[in-house]
């Protein structure tokens, strides 16, 4: 097997970036209610494994996850997150990638994991809420969402929550992985997967 990206690699890699950006975007728009902007990020990984997991079963060759990874990065910066979304999207795809490389992009079992570790990009999504951020995140909420949202969101996600956030995401990923195995089964046996 070839092992360069070619041009239907790179073609599958764009329709499932964009299809995986479309859903996450789509889900992101519960963090109007400041509670369940404290899940969303999970929600985000939880309902983002389904389409992962498909792209997963077009992926044979090393780089595949890491330019998805690195596309969804350069999307958020683009659309106004720090440019660390870019280093968090460059790093998750990275490992993703490394980790499947082992099977060589066989492994069934191996494949939710892989979704939880991917699923980590969504940091750098979030980031905007804790650390040197914070202050002008916040504020520039105010005026769209006003007083009360901010304070809510302020007092829901104290400096903690962000090492909280990191697990709830992987795990979102990792409950995603699996239940998108169990919905794309069929898709895993016809690309030697399963």
């Amino acid at each position: 097997m070839d092992k360069k990206l070619n041009t239907k690699d790179l073609i599958n890699i764009g329709i499932f970036t964009a299809l995986y950006f479309a859903i996450v975007f789509i889900v992101a728009f519960i963090g109007y209610i400041p509670i369940l902007m404290v899940i969303m990020p999970a929600l985000c990984a939880l309902i983002g494994g389904i389409p992962f997991m498909l792209f997963l079963t077009r992926t044979k060759k090393f780089g595949m996850i890491t330019i998805m990874g690195t596309l969804l990065g350069l999307l958020t910066f683009l659309l106004g997150r720090p440019w660390l979304s870019i280093l968090f999207g460059v790093c998750a795809g990275l490992l993703a990638d490394l980790y499947m490389k082992g099977s060589d992009y066989l492994s069934i079992k191996k494949a939710p994991l892989s979704c939880g570790i991917f699923s980590l990009w969504i940091v750098g999504m979030a980031l905007p809420m804790y650390f040197g951020f914070r202050d002008a995140y916040m504020e520039s909420l105010r005026p769209g969402y006003g007083d009360a949202y901010v304070e809510a969101l302020t007092n829901l996600t104290p400096s903690w929550t962000f090492w909280a956030l990191i697990v709830t995401i992987f795990v979102g990923g990792l409950l995603g992985g699996l239940v998108g195995t169990k919905i794309l089964k069929k898709h895993f046996v016809k690309a030697g997967m399963a």
